[in-house]
């Protein structure tokens, strides 16, 4: 009988680069959103980051799914970094999809870009019903409303498909885009 590998899920910086190279890597969206006492969406919340490139743009909370971990506890893992400890997500129950991005690094292939990578994206609309303050490499945190969402998703202030993404997740939540 052969032994199951099973040793740590984390890649080294090259490691990671070299899967990058090869395999499709799976990653959430989430679209932090407020509600009212009807569970009507109230707020739609969106960060401020520098890329790469040194570009200010707004984007969702996304990040990777790391070995053995749920898709759930990587939704909540990545509101905690972004957004911070005192976010409290509310994770839907069935962590079934809104959408899925399909991110390459070729741009123009779909409306979805990342220069690092092809990368798989399930998305996720979370309430959030704590305090929120950007953490990490978030430079602000704006909650606008489901109108200024759609407005400013139709801008190239989104970048690399985000700005699709939350054209999505709103017309998912039955808001006019």
């Amino acid at each position: 009988m052969q032994e199951t590998e099973t040793r740590g899920g984390w890649l080294s910086r090259e490691e990671l680069r070299d899967a990058r190279d090869r395999l499709p890597i799976l990653y959430v969206n989430v679209v932090p959103v407020r509600v009212d006492e009807r569970s009507q969406v109230t707020k739609v919340g969106l960060l401020l980051r520098a890329d790469a490139d040194g570009r200010i743009a707004r984007e969702l909370v996304s990040g990777r799914v790391l070995y053995h971990e749920r898709v759930r506890d990587a939704v909540l893992r990545h509101v905690e970094r972004d957004l911070g400890p005192m976010a409290l997500p509310q994770v839907p129950l069935s962590p079934q999809p809104f959408a899925i991005a399909e991110y390459f690094p070729t741009p123009g292939v779909t409306p979805f870009h990342d220069p690092r990578q092809h990368a798989v994206a399930l998305g996720y609309i979370v309430v959030l019903m704590g305090d929120c303050a950007p953490t990490g490499d978030s430079l602000d945190l704006a909650w606008l409303t489901p109108g200024e969402a759609a407005d400013l998703a139709a801008t190239s202030e989104m970048s690399g498909g985000h700005g699709v993404v939350l054209r999505q997740a709103l017309s998912h939540l039955g808001i006019p885009v």
